[in-house]
């Protein structure tokens, strides 16, 4: 079949990058900002007994499928998802979907994506992309992925191998796609209530590991790293929070900035001027997030001397400021 007629365009993050495409490609404008604002994506989460290359999980945005199921109610549309136990069986219902003009959200493995630069192959299995067709001659899918600036092709056997990598978060060949078409939300009601529930995610979880408590447990974590017994041990345990911040999704910083944005067009689309001066605060705070990854870096690579304390110092600011940050954005939509 001939490709679909959609437009393909980069974005920051893969989750909010092809949930913005698919509700645009649908019928309702969407930014990516806005798509991970009005799913309330924004968080930070340090979860010890979650383990990524033997090492705690530490996120800073929601679980994944979180964008997916939550951008449904606002625009007032439903998304179905499928997972499949055999690999014949996910590429036949992808194939029957492209065929009837679909364009159908994937969950992959990075380090399966041949069109991927080397350096950007790892172990993740929570990345997200597009199918919006297939060449007739080659069967090569037609590929967008959010976080290039190019469409791109994939040969069945590299996405099979993608779609039904094993390991955590193993995508077990899930697809998801709209039922129905999505409409332009009432931003007036839609907004608030997004921000409301980023407000209590960060501020009021009863989970301590959740929100701006979070953040407080990973400083603890790093003030006792066994820096003068272990200095490679607590290298790789700095070097990992770095990963996890800079490298694997957007980051910590990068989606502070991204909800900046969000509410930078929220102040306009909902005529709240106040949510504008906030996220000029929100953006200096991603700044101190990525002077924090800079620090744990220069420590890393012996530019200077280990020192747990001193990281522990910076995400207690962190967390101080968080806190402060929250607690005047939910003054602002009451």
């Amino acid at each position: 079949m001939t490709a679909n007629h959609f437009i393909h365009q980069q974005a920051s993050h893969c989750e909010s990058g092809v949930m913005s495409a698919i509700v645009r490609h649908y019928g309702s404008p969407c930014s990516e900002p806005m798509a991970f604002g009005l799913a309330s994506t924004l968080t930070f989460a340090y979860l010890p007994f979650i383990r990524i290359y033997s090492l705690p999980l530490v996120s800073y945005r929601m679980p994944p499928k979180t964008i997916i199921r939550g951008l449904q109610k606002p625009f007032g549309f439903c998304m179905r998802t499928e997972t499949f136990r055999r690999p014949e069986d996910g590429a036949r219902r992808l194939d029957e979907l492209l065929d009837a003009g679909k364009v159908v959200g994937l969950q992959v493995s990075v380090y399966w994506l041949p069109f991927m630069p080397k350096d950007f192959r790892f172990h993740f299995n929570a990345h997200n992309l597009m199918a919006y067709g297939r060449d007739a001659a080659s069967g090569d899918y037609l590929l967008s992925d959010p976080v290039l600036e190019e469409p791109v092709r994939c040969a069945p056997a590299d996405l099979a191998k993608a779609r039904f990598a094993r390991g955590v978060l193993a995508p077990k060949g899930l697809l998801y796609y709209p039922t129905s078409s999505p409409r332009e939300p009432d931003w007036g009601r839609v907004i608030p209530a997004a921000i409301k529930k980023t407000v209590r995610i960060m501020l009021h979880t009863p989970l301590p590991l959740v929100g701006v408590s979070g953040i407080g447990w990973v400083a603890r974590a790093f003030q006792r790293l066994p820096v003068a017994t272990d200095p490679e041990a607590s290298k790789r345990y700095m070097g990992h929070l770095v990963r996890m911040q800079e490298e694997i999704g957007t980051g910590g910083g990068g989606f502070r900035f991204m909800y900046a944005a969000f509410l930078e067009e929220a102040a306009r689309l909902g005529n709240r001027p106040t949510l504008a001066a906030l996220a000029g605060e929100l953006t200096e705070i991603g700044d101190d997030w990525r002077e924090f990854a800079l620090a744990a870096a220069r420590m890393i690579r012996d530019r200077d001397p280990l020192d747990g304390g001193r990281l522990a110092e910076l995400l207690r600011a962190q967390a101080a400021r968080e806190k402060a940050f929250f607690t005047a954005l939910g003054k602002a939509v009451r």
